[in-house]
């Protein structure tokens, strides 16, 4: 039985593709010239590949846990996302059973030991390499030193203004745009890195615009402002080269490609225990038992803790950003690693020459009528689908799957008589 609960994530190896872009790529993986740049935007297959083939592992350029997600006890790596909770400890909390134990507790993989805290701030790392990575990118112009606890401190009230207007379930952080500008602010080369971060923006003035109101909101231009001003407060700002991220329009470009570029990225140590425990070779009996735990384990922790059960950020990933959208994916993002590295893996067979393309709507939403799908993609998107599948729809009637809903209700109504007619009256 297969109790694995996979997590939006994409992974990167690099000689299997070809990016079509106009700018140059560089990969960790990249170890000689199999990645041909042409002109457009658009991921090809290389060379065939077989179902479940990893297509490519990325490390994401800036990453951030969301907000609330933190608030609401969820420890994470604050560089690479890491579950910083042993898996028995995070069924502990989710389940509310103090006293669990899981079988085979060797299983799981994180190592309290290795964690390390920032020796100013005490934000949490799950090792060395990652505070050292952290330090060297962006924390030391965002570091909160003896102030974590402080309202008044910039940051903080940066966090507040954008938790009061962004709740559950995240999308975005703030947080992700504060380390691109404090990236931006360490880096030596800043020209090159604020170039890698333009790449992601190509909106037009109103299209940044109707983004921005969708990720604050009804009180979009009111929220606008404190959010910009809060955020003005934090970044101590010098360099031209940042500067132009905080006048209104370029704040909305910030806006519009963390909200149209951002991938979800969660991340849990108990989901990498339970796919370690399917992998185990048990005697049946064994094997019985321990399904028969997990599963009640999940029916405690729904009952207690309903579907949040992960870590969660968003991050920006330069290859993945460029795999178009089908509503017929034929590759897949996971983070198998219970950290920040996306997993691209392909759903079916793809042929050589073969467009690679995820699906920027989840499983459910796929499932909906044609005229549901672009009504969510162009809320949330800005674009209008042409895939095979919708254009194998297109004479399908103009209506939403929620209508689709709502007249199959009323139909049923029709035949309930005036006893449906009267109970909906008392409601």
């Amino acid at each position: 039985m297969n109790h694995f609960r996979s997590h939006c994530d994409y992974i990167l190896i690099s000689c299997k593709i070809f990016i079509v872009y106009n700018f140059p790529v560089v990969t960790e993986d990249c170890s000689n010239s199999l990645l041909f740049m042409l002109q457009g935007k658009g991921l090809f297959a290389k060379r065939s590949m077989k179902k479940g083939e990893t297509i490519f592992i990325e490390r994401p350029l800036v990453s951030a846990q969301f907000l609330w997600n933190t608030l609401y006890k969820y420890k994470a790596c604050e560089y690479c996302l890491r579950a910083l909770e042993t898996a028995e400890g995070n069924a502990r909390r989710l389940s509310g059973i103090p006293g669990l134990s899981l079988p085979h507790p060797e299983l799981c993989r994180v190592r309290p030991e290795q964690h390390q805290a920032c020796p100013q701030c005490q934000v949490m790392y799950c090792s060395s390499e990652c505070r050292q990575a952290a330090a060297d990118q962006y924390h030391r112009a965002l570091c909160l030193g003896p102030s974590e606890d402080d309202p008044d401190h910039p940051i903080n009230k940066l966090k507040d203004a954008w938790k009061s207007m962004h709740y559950p379930p995240e999308t975005s952080s703030i947080m992700l745009m504060a380390k691109m500008v404090a990236m931006v602010k360490q880096a030596k080369d800043k020209a090159h890195l604020q170039k890698l971060f333009t790449h992601f923006c190509s909106r037009t003035a109103n299209e940044e615009e109707e983004i921005a109101h969708k990720l604050l909101g009804e009180q979009f231009r009111v929220s606008y402002l404190l959010v910009i001003s809060a955020f003005i407060e934090v970044q101590n700002v010098k360099s031209v080269t940042v500067l132009q991220w905080f006048v209104p329009e370029g704040f909305r470009s910030l806006f519009a490609l963390v909200g149209t570029n951002g991938q979800g990225i969660g991340t849990s140590s108990l989901s990498q225990w339970v796919h370690a425990c399917d992998a185990l070779e048990l005697p049946a009996q064994q094997r019985e038992h321990l399904d028969s735990f997990i599963d009640q384990l999940y029916k405690d922790i729904e009952k207690e803790t309903g579907d949040f059960l992960n870590c969660e950020g968003s991050g920006l990933f330069l290859l993945q950003s460029s795999c178009n959208h089908s509503c017929i994916p034929n590759a897949e993002a996971s983070f198998p690693d219970n950290n920040f590295l996306l997993h691209l893996s392909a759903l079916c067979d793809i042929n050589q020459g073969e467009e690679i393309c995820i699906s920027y709507l989840d499983c459910c939403q796929r499932d909906r009528s044609r005229h549901s799908r672009h009504k969510i993609l162009r809320e949330n998107y800005l674009f209008v689908c042409s895939c095979p599948k919708c254009v194998s729809q297109m004479d399908e009637l103009d209506v939403t799957s929620e209508e689709e809903e709502e007249e199959e209700g009323v139909a049923e109504g029709e035949t309930e008589g005036d006893e449906m007619e009267d109970e909906m009256t008392d409601v």
